[in-house]
């Protein structure tokens, strides 16, 4: 079993992303969004590094589940994830195949909590064929991050797959 954590930023996503790995019993690999030189995706422009883009598909069709760490941005989905996404989408034969039939767990580190991101993503996640773990890990001004409500989660998380 593979997991890929990512991580959509350096900075609060990336500290709750290890602090996950760290919990995590499992074989995993851990990749932040902001290391892979992606311009934005426009349709039909084919601009992007296509070793980076490789690197990044590479990386995800050999997970067997994934762990999300991303901020809220504007009651939704932040730029940075929903661009590394779709290039991965139009860099594989299927749209669907670096996701279909994966597991996924969704994390944030936001300001108050995240609740629109972990909703709009867990809907895009399952549009792509995931199955997504129905807990999720919300770390905020108002909620620490909590060692052992966190490995339970994980715990759950890794019987899933």
């Amino acid at each position: 079993m593979k997991i890929l954590i990512i991580s959509a930023t350096r900075e609060n996503n990336y500290r709750l992303a290890k602090k996950i790995g760290g919990l995590l019993h499992a074989d995993y690999k851990m990749i932040t969004l902001e290391d892979y030189d992606l311009p934005l995706y426009i349709p039909g422009s084919d601009k992007a590094d296509e070793s980076v883009t490789s690197a990044l598909v590479e990386n995800f069709e050999n997970a067997d589940g994934f762990i999300f760490c991303a901020p809220e941005y504007n009651a939704g989905v932040p730029p940075i994830l929903t661009n590394a996404i779709s290039w991965i989408t139009v860099s594989t034969r299927n749209w669907r195949d670096a996701f279909n039939e994966k597991k996924a767990l969704i994390a944030t580190h936001s300001g108050r909590g995240g609740h629109w991101f972990l909703s709009s993503f867990r809907d895009q996640l399952e549009y792509m064929g995931c199955v997504v773990h129905p807990r999720t890990i919300s770390i905020h001004r108002n909620a620490e991050f909590n060692p052992e409500s966190v490995g339970r989660i994980l715990s759950s998380f890794l019987k899933l797959i």
